[in-house]
């Protein structure tokens, strides 16, 4: 009887700790989905802000970009590609090209911030470009083009 207690209560504990991951790990994807949203939304501002010429705009939706550059690679953790994701197998076989590609992104985003304050208007479409080229390339080595389920 005591044996068999044991076993059930191991068996329920390894369940538990299944379970467990697998919620924290779809709080990961949408964690990091709900970031990647709130990146996609500042560039349509910023896009916006750039053709109005609004540069105190510009500036401040490329500080909150390069913010948020500094924690997505915290946002995949090993484990975190199951479920709902866009997010290729790349980002965990090659951990330290996604960790460069999000850097160059922050990079970008905070020279376009620099460029925004100084209110050079030919300055300010470079660096835009240079972000955007940065955020296409990085979804192009790291992100599917539909949901993986």
């Amino acid at each position: 009887m005591v044996q068999r207690n044991f076993i059930v209560g191991i068996l329920f504990g390894f369940s538990v700790l299944l379970i467990s991951g697998q919620v924290f790990a779809q709080s990961d994807v949408e964690k990091r989905q709900a970031l990647m949203k709130s990146n996609g939304a500042d560039a349509k501002a910023i896009k916006a802000a750039v053709d109005a010429k609004d540069y105190a705009t510009v500036e401040t939706k490329a500080k909150d970009i390069s913010g948020n550059a500094e924690k997505i690679v915290s946002l995949f953790p090993k484990g975190s590609n199951t479920g709902k994701t866009k997010a290729t197998a790349a980002i965990w076989e090659k951990p330290d090209e996604f960790a460069k590609a999000a850097k160059n992104m922050g990079k970008a985003a905070s020279e376009l911030a620099a460029a925004a304050k100084s209110g050079n208007e030919g300055e300010v479409g470079v660096k835009f470009k240079a972000l955007g080229d940065a955020c296409a390339s990085c979804h192009k080595a790291f992100r599917a083009e539909k949901y993986a389920e």
